[in-house]
């Protein structure tokens, strides 16, 4: 099932999308919105019918009617959820998708780039190698994208950065044919009164005119493209040398994107398996020739509509298998009931029971006494160095002391003679006296 992203504002205020709405394209112009992915984070409102919406708004009412859809089909909710988005979008534009998935009732949709979702859907329709290395062109509706990713036993991996283009794709080649023939008739179409009812019918079918032109040439070599004027009617040919020649530009702008993408995964054209072909714009033959000749590698084409929704819901189907096949935490093990005595009520506690103490010959009182822990401005003492430096004072109060006791024997002893010699000498004692003293030792501080 496919739905045209296209949203459709009724008379009662209600908004009609998908299919519903397109048909109203030609009869009511000015209340129809559609290529809306591109102006999201665009804070200019989209005018409907003259009241302003929000691309947000817009785009939530898509994805909640495509739900919808599905969960009629199906007859359920989907498991998983991924939504696919441009490489080219900023984090702001990525906040604003997680709005309008909220807005569709999605809380838990995950989001990857449009290219690789189109290399999953070519890794479960292709199988190939793991190590294969290939590169996205996407050229779209609205936008252009272009990656690089590697086969891993787990599924396809990005190498490097996406790079995008904003504003290329197959809109802004149907107003370049637009452009041709306002060219070819004489600037007709820039005169025209936008203001008529007749003239943005007119002009509605024109551009739809031009759409249709633009998928031709894809299989044909020339065209033609009525043009119904309120006020003349003629035909325009286009041939396809001139549509490529109208696309040269476009089309080269995106070959130096995909080599930029390729600098960024530091991979050469020669290591690429393929270059993936996918998007509406590129059934248009000159896209393939132009890079297969840009990059001489082979070009594989993949669905050009349909290829990125089937990869991403190829990773949706992974992530909800996975999500299945992930073990939960064991049940607990059935076990016999096991009794237990009712508990009494807890009461106030007993009174400690003081403990006897030791009998007193037991009793030996520490000596000598513990050592006290320092102050913290203190340094504690250390083992063996502290011990030596309490022995060496010892010492030295015991040497002096005896020096001390030996000075005063010899003292007494030198008085004594002294006093025996005075007695025969006529010595006096007090010039004895004052000998002793003067010959004895200073007294240590």
């Amino acid at each position: 099932m496919t739905a045209p992203a296209v949203v459709h504002l009724r008379e009662d205020g209600t908004i009609v999308t998908g299919a519903a709405a397109n048909r109203r394209a030609l009869s009511n112009p000015e209340r129809i919105g559609r290529g809306l992915r591109r102006y999201l984070g665009d804070p200019t409102p989209v005018i409907l019918g003259g009241a302003s919406h929000s691309v947000t708004d817009l785009m939530g009412h898509i994805l909640r009617d495509v739900v919808r859809t599905v969960v009629d089909a199906e007859g359920g909710p989907p498991d998983d959820v991924v939504l696919t988005r441009p490489a080219s979008w900023n984090p702001t534009r990525y906040r604003l998708l997680d709005q309008v998935a909220a807005i569709a009732g999605l809380h838990r949709a995950r989001t990857v780039v449009d290219p690789e979702a189109s290399a999953a859907h070519f890794a479960q329709t292709r199988r190939p190698r793991d190590g294969e290395i290939v590169a996205v062109y996407d050229l779209g509706g609205g936008t252009f994208d272009a990656a690089v990713l590697i086969k891993r036993p787990y599924g396809m991996e990005l190498l490097g950065d996406p790079e995008g283009i904003e504003r290329l794709g197959g809109i802004d080649f149907d107003e370049t044919i637009l452009s041709y023939v306002d060219y070819r008739t004489d600037g007709a179409l820039s005169r025209l009164d936008l203001q008529d009812q007749r003239t943005a019918g007119a002009l509605a079918r024109l551009r739809q005119d031009c759409a249709l032109a633009k998928e031709a040439l894809t299989g044909d070599t020339e065209t033609t493209v009525p043009v119904l004027l309120p006020d003349r009617h003629l035909d325009v040919r286009i041939t396809r040398a001139e549509f490529e020649n109208m696309l040269r530009a476009p089309v080269e702008a995106t070959l130096g994107a995909l080599a930029r993408a390729l600098r960024s995964a530091r991979v050469t054209p020669r290591d690429l398996a393929a270059v993936l072909l996918t998007g509406g714009c590129t059934r248009i033959p000159m896209v393939a020739r132009a890079v297969q000749a840009e990059f001489g590698v082979a070009v594989v084409r993949l669905h050009p509509d349909h290829a990125t929704a089937l990869g991403a819901a190829a990773l949706a189907a992974r992530s909800a298998l996975a999500a299945a096949e992930r073990p939960g935490p064991p049940a607990p093990w059935p076990t016999a009931p096991t009794f237990h005595p009712p508990r009494p009520e807890p009461g106030p506690p007993p009174p400690p029971t003081p403990r006897p103490a030791p009998a007193q010959e037991h009793q030996v009182p520490p000596w000598p006494p513990g050592p006290t822990a320092p102050e913290p401005s203190e340094k504690a003492p250390s083992g063996d160095g502290d011990w030596r430096s309490a022995s060496i004072g010892r010492m030295l109060v015991i040497g002096v002391a005896l020096l001390a006791a030996a000075v005063l024997v010899a003292v007494v002893t030198y008085f004594v003679i002294l006093r025996l010699r005075g007695d025969s000498a006529g010595t006096t004692p007090r010039s004895l006296a004052v000998a002793a003293v003067v010959a004895a030792p200073p007294r240590p501080w």
